[in-house]
């Protein structure tokens, strides 16, 4: 006696095409967004290996200083404007009494003499910032 054969075998498996159909449009509008989220003031930055930051919850105060040497605060709102470096102390000092644990990143121009820098960012530690970063572009990516 033969045994029935099953005509139509059940497969418990998932149909995976249209995950990876939906991952690859993520994809395409990830990297389509990425360089229209970026804002700042426009400076070279100088090339070197380092990590990301950690912390992802808060926006990050971003003071931009150019190759001329005059200064620029980024607080979140898209509007760079040229400041004094007093300006820019007195509105730091003012964030970091709102909500202290925001990261202060430094953009420096590769062109800008470096006691600047570390003026810079002496000031701001002074203002109440924690740590203050320095903003760079990884080597090759130009």
């Amino acid at each position: 006696m033969k045994k029935p054969r099953q005509k139509h075998r059940l497969v418990a498996e998932i149909n995976v095409v249209p995950y990876i159909d939906v991952m690859l449009v993520l994809l395409i509008v990830f990297m389509v967004t990425a360089p229209l989220l970026m804002q700042g003031v426009k400076v070279e930055l100088p090339e070197a290996p380092s990590a990301p930051l950690e912390d992802k919850d808060l926006e990050p105060l971003i003071v931009s200083v150019k190759a001329d040497g005059t200064y620029y605060l980024d607080l979140g709102n898209g509007k760079n404007e040229q400041q004094t470096l007093q300006l820019i102390i007195e509105k730091v000092t003012k964030v970091m009494g709102l909500q202290p644990k925001t990261p202060v990143l430094v953009w420096g121009d590769k062109a800008v003499d470096y006691g600047t820098v570390v003026k810079l960012m002496s000031e701001l530690q002074g203002a109440g910032a924690p740590s203050v970063g320095l903003v760079t572009e990884p080597p090759g990516r130009n």
